[in-house]
């Protein structure tokens, strides 16, 4: 297999573009902007300075919606504590912590509900050996954003030591990190990218999912770039292995499923029959990476 991938420029995605997603929105069009403050501001001038009964309702206007805007806020902050407490329960209890010969067990068990019509005896064929799911259980903390690269370097230091070494070939990732929502693949793509990882030899880190890019787009970067990790979601990471030759599999060693994580609705990448579907048809089922697999070229990562 050949090896990461060399420093270059990165200039595939714009970071804004993912920032904020249709789901997260601003609640009211002007929430967090500039403008609403200096309105505030402004009114409160006026009803200071002025001593008429137009000015006393304007300064009376500006104290409402002052308190308005706090109530807003501390809504909202309420609202994130609580996903926050909700997010810290999912982790304790995370299913990538368990050994490998669990984690084969698991696996197949989402094997076969992607493929219900599908024997038990091909069902075995297909299934991920334990001997190519890699061993985190020496990981005890958090399987959170902010713990990936500690993560990596801790239960993975081969993969550590791959990230930080050229790459010979465009577009063969030595790691490709399959997650479940285009926001989710903006963030760990921002933490993939640490020095720590890639020293200053190694290669781009791809963001890969459909949403603001056609596939051709894709295509025509991962010609051009030698990308040392490409994340991404299973739908367009499959397509990408299925559907054209621009995101090859000579160097890589790991796949990482991002089980963890789990979306408003508290469901995680294997949870969601779509996400999972294309998992084990596209990604994982591909004949390429399912040879690789068996035979012990290419491990398969829980976090």
């Amino acid at each position: 297999m050949h090896q990461g991938g060399d420093d270059l420029e990165d200039d595939f995605v714009i970071d804004d573009i993912v920032a904020l997603s249709e789901d997260e929105a601003a609640p009211d069009g002007g929430f967090f902007s500039d403008s609403n403050d200096n309105d505030i501001v402004s009114a409160d001038e006026d009803g200071q300075n002025g001593e008429t009964q137009s000015t006393t309702n304007a300064g009376d206007a500006a104290a409402l919606a002052k308190k308005r805007k706090r109530r807003e806020k501390e809504k909202e902050r309420k609202a994130k504590k609580r996903k926050l407490a909700e997010a810290v329960e999912v982790v304790q209890q995370s299913v990538a912590a368990q050994p490998p010969n669990e984690l084969s067990d698991f696996l197949a068990s989402k094997q076969a509900a992607t493929f219900p019509k599908v024997t038990a005896l091909e069902l075995e064929d297909m299934r991920i050996p334990a001997s190519s799911i890699a061993d985190t259980t020496s990981w005890t903390g958090p399987r959170t954003l902010d713990q990936i690269v500690d993560f990596i370097i801790k239960t993975n230091p081969t993969l550590h030591k791959r990230l930080s070494q050229k790459s010979k070939r465009n577009g063969a990732p030595t790691l490709l990190f399959i997650t479940g929502a285009a926001l989710r693949v903006a963030d760990v793509t921002r933490v993939l990218k640490d020095k720590r990882l890639r020293g200053e030899k190694g290669g781009e880190v791809a963001k890969l999912f459909a949403k603001h890019f056609k596939l051709a787009e894709h295509v025509a970067y991962l010609r051009r770039t030698k990308v040392g990790a490409a994340v991404g979601t299973p739908g367009r990471i499959g397509k990408l292995l299925c559907e054209t030759d621009a995101l090859a599999v000579s160097a890589l060693s790991h796949i990482v499923l991002d089980v963890t994580y789990h979306d408003t609705k508290k469901r995680s990448l294997l949870d969601i029959p779509e996400t999972r579907d294309e998992v084990f048809k596209t990604v994982l089922g591909g004949r390429e990476v399912q040879k690789a697999i068996k035979e012990g070229q290419i491990q398969v990562v829980l976090f």
